[in-house]
């Protein structure tokens, strides 16, 4: 940043108050705090409702209408075993909630364990995972709800910091696992590079017994540009090195289709599924069978998917260009932040200076501007540097959305210009 003198400083902030001031004078009502899809987006598909015409019937003559198929109808485990690259025997088809599918994981692997009850981590007295920060909050939630020891890790932006994964993980056996979201990643959208997917698989053969890859490929099909860059498939790796066991993968349709009405899949080893199909069936006789055929009638293929979701890029292209545009503009080569511009996905990370999240979001708020809490990236809502800020550019108008980047940016450059000044 470039050094200014304290009447320099004084002089911008009166403008940048007089900014927030008109801000505040217009009784503002924006929200970019979680990754929704927005109607727009939902309306792509409306015609899943009746799209069944009558016929319940799946390809293998089964009515779906009612109870029974555990793990799935066979169409449903082909169509979305090519999201996350795997065979259909490797599925299992749930609800509408990939988050419900990794909690039965967790749950299973800590209380009842994989390969029986002698192999459950409870048996320990600590349980231990790793968190690449900043990262999904929702994860964290689960582990600090089961009472499981969060280990920050870095992310960089080829993913996880894998010295620091592989150094963790061969030194501490109470590390139980990793979560991962390894493709345009919530939220730097960062995407792993081959080289981390195959340490990641190798981490099986490093770490203590019953280790485990929480690998949540959400976004496995949102790319916002055609060139995106791929993802190296896990599973390939897991093959090569022996260590199919230590993989669960994760997806779901929620940002595909209806998100409170989707379909949700994972995917691991024989061993694994076995596992975790005994423990599902007693919770369950079965998941909506009804609305996975429906899905694959919409879908179709892997390319009827890619068409789809050219459909959704449309719509959130200008979203985030209209964000990243507002950023680059009115804060490029000031220091005030730094930002990633994103391929894919639903979030941009921005980071302020240290020590300034927590008063950019406050600031926000007072002018009716809502964004994600700051600290939500990291584990107990803790970030030690108080930097990481979520922006979620998707459910919004796009006139919403740039109102919401202006008025975001006015709180970053106040905040930053006050504690300039206070320091200088």
């Amino acid at each position: 940043m470039e050094q200014l003198s304290q009447q320099d400083i004084s002089r911008q902030l009166a403008t940048v108050e007089a900014q927030y001031k008109a801000l505040a004078g217009r009784k503002l009502s924006l929200d970019l705090t979680r990754g929704k899809p927005g109607s727009e987006q939902l309306d792509l598909c409306n015609h899943l409702d009746g799209i069944l015409g009558g016929d319940y019937r799946s390809e293998t003559g089964l009515d779906v209408r009612n109870y029974g198929g555990l793990d799935g109808l066979p169409e449903a485990k082909r169509l979305f075993g090519t999201v996350l690259g795997v065979s259909p025997e490797n599925v299992v088809i749930g609800g509408n909630a990939s988050l419900s599918l990794m909690y039965t994981v967790i749950d299973l692997a800590l209380s009842a364990g994989l390969r029986g009850p002698e192999s459950a981590w409870g048996n320990s007295d600590e349980v231990k995972f790793l968190c690449p920060v900043p990262g999904y909050d929702r994860h964290f939630a689960i582990c600090e709800y089961l009472g499981i020891e969060m280990i920050p890790v870095p992310m960089l932006d080829t993913g996880p910091d894998m010295d620091v994964v592989e150094k963790q993980v061969g030194e501490d056996a109470d590390i139980k696992g990793i979560w991962c979201v390894p493709r345009f990643s919530n939220p730097t959208g960062c995407v792993y590079s081959d080289e981390t997917v195959e340490r990641l698989a190798k981490l099986g053969s490093l770490a203590g017994d019953h280790f485990l890859v929480m690998y949540d490929n959400a976004y496995a099909v949102h790319s916002l540009y055609d060139d995106a860059p791929g993802l190296a498939n896990i599973s390939d790796y897991c093959e090569q090195h022996g260590t199919a066991d230590s993989v669960f993968q994760f997806g779901s349709t929620s940002k595909i289709t209806f998100a409170g009405a989707g379909v949700a899949f994972l995917a691991s080893s024989t061993d694994n599924l076995a596992a975790f199909k005994h423990h599902l069936s007693f919770q369950s006789i079965g998941p909506d069978k009804v609305n996975q055929l429906r899905h694959v009638k919409l879908l179709q293929d892997p390319e009827g998917i890619a068409a789809h979701m050219r459909k959704h890029a449309a719509i959130l292209r200008p979203r985030f260009e209209a964000v990243l545009a507002t950023l680059e503009r009115e804060l490029a080569g000031t220091g005030m932040g730094e930002w990633l511009a994103p391929r894919g996905g639903y979030f941009i990370s921005f980071n302020t200076r240290p020590g300034l999240a927590k008063e950019v979001v406050r600031l926000a708020a007072e002018i009716g501007v809502n964004l994600t809490p700051a600290g939500a990236t990291f584990p107990y809502g803790k970030d030690p540097a108080d930097s990481n800020i979520r922006l979620a550019p998707s459910f919004p108008s796009l006139a919403e959305v740039q109102e919401t980047a202006e008025a975001f940016v006015v709180c970053v450059k106040l905040a930053t210009l006050r504690q300039q000044l206070a320091n200088s």
